[in-house]
């Protein structure tokens, strides 16, 4: 049995799917919005191509967000500022043309947190 539909990613848009699955991962830095940002456009620089960037203008806190391509999978990150003050959130989703790739996302937050230890 096959269902199709679509998933909200964590930019705010839209993708259609076949399969739902565990597609995300979240992290946490005491890092500012930019340096996490900045982090993560480095990492999708080294392992695929950056498709855009953007800033979703229907939050009330800082958030960053943008779109990539890695090894064939469609990539979202959001970098997001956290209430509590110094510390920004992560969140890295990755999918397939039909399902999610949670071990692909898991692996790109862990990266994010290695560019940002250097």
């Amino acid at each position: 049995m096959v269902v199709t539909g679509c998933v909200n990613t964590v930019s705010g848009t839209k993708t259609a799917t076949l399969w739902y699955n565990k597609d995300e991962v979240q992290g946490r830095y005491a890092r500012s919005v930019d340096q996490v940002y900045q982090a993560s456009v480095k990492v999708i620089g080294d392992n695929g191509a950056l498709i855009t960037e953007y800033i979703p203008h229907d939050v009330t806190n800082t958030v960053l967000s943008l779109q990539a391509k890695v090894n064939q999978r469609n990539v979202w990150i959001r970098v997001m500022s956290d209430p509590q003050p110094g510390i920004t959130d992560v969140t890295v989703q990755a999918r397939t043309k039909v399902a999610g790739d949670a071990d692909l996302a898991h692996e790109l937050e862990k990266e994010i947190a290695l560019q940002l230890a250097r």
